[in-house]
C-alpha cells in the first residue's frame, strides 16, 4: 500500500545518535556511547546515553508515528522519560532492562500523546497486511538480523520495527538500528520478513 495520504513524511530515525556508526557498534565492537553526536538525543550525560542506545527501537518507532502524524515529535530520551513513567520499562537490579512492556506503553502513548494504539499478540502475515490497509502503521516485534536479509533468520523476535505499507508482495519498513541505508529504510518480500517476525506487535492509529 502506498504512503497514507495525509500522513507527514516520516523521517529515519536511528535508536543512535550516528547512523553511521551502527556498523560498527553491531558488527565491530565499537562501544555504543562513544558518539559525538550523543547529546541529539536528548540524553542528559553520555553515560545515560551509553546504557539506553541499544534499547530504544521502540522509542525510535514511537518518535517516527509522531512525526507522520505531526510532523514533529519529542526527542529520543523526552520519550523514554515519559515510557519509563508509566513503567514501559524497568531497570533491574542486575543493571539489564526489562521491556518494552506493550500494556504500559500503549496507556504512555494515549495519555501523553493521544495515540490511539491496539496490541496484537497473533500477527500473522495477514494481519499485518489488514492493519496496514486500515492505514496503520505497525511496530512489530521482529529479530535485529533482520538487517540482513540474505542469511537465515537466528531467532524470532527482540527488535522492533516500524512497518509503513506493503505492496505487490513486499512490505516496506524502517529499521531503527539498520546499518546500511537498505536496511534501515527496508523493502523486502513479505514471506522473508515473516522469518525474522515474532507475530506480535503494536498497531498505530496514525
Amino acid at each position: 500500500m502506498p504512503d497514507h495520504p495525509k500522513r507527514h513524511p516520516i523521517p529515519l530515525i536511528t535508536q543512535y545518535a550516528t547512523p553511521g556508526l551502527i556498523n560498527a557498534i553491531a558488527y565491530e565492537g565499537h562501544p555504543p556511547g562513544d558518539d559525538d553526536n550523543w547529546a541529539t538525543t536528548g540524553a542528559p550525560d553520555k553515560e545515560t546515553y551509553a546504557y539506553w542506545s541499544t534499547r530504544l527501537c521502540g522509542m525510535a518507532c514511537l518518535r517516527m508515528a509522531l512525526f507522520a502524524r505531526d510532523g514533529h515529535a519529542p526527542t529520543l530520551f523526552d520519550l523514554l522519560d515519559g515510557c519509563l513513567a508509566y513503567g514501559g520499562y524497568v531497570q533491574q537490579e542486575d543493571g539489564g532492562v526489562g521491556g518494552l512492556y506493550y500494556q504500559p506503553f500503549t496507556e504512555y502513548a494515549l495519555a501523553r500523546h493521544g495515540l490511539k494504539t491496539e496490541i496484537i499478540t497473533d500477527l500473522a502475515p495477514d494481519r499485518l497486511l489488514a492493519e496496514l490497509d486500515l492505514g496503520h502503521l505497525v511496530m512489530a516485534s521482529v529479530h535485529k538480523e533482520i538487517r540482513r536479509p540474505d542469511r537465515p533468520a537466528p531467532a524470532r523476535g527482540g527488535h522492533l520495527v516500524l512497518v509503513t505499507g506493503h505492496q505487490d508482495g513486499e512490505v516496506s519498513f524502517r529499521n531503527p538500528s539498520g546499518h546500511t541505508a537498505d536496511s534501515a529504510d527496508a523493502v523486502l518480500p513479505l514471506d522473508r520478513f515473516d522469518t525474522f517476525a515474532a507475530h506480535r506487535g503494536i498497531a498505530m492509529w496514525v
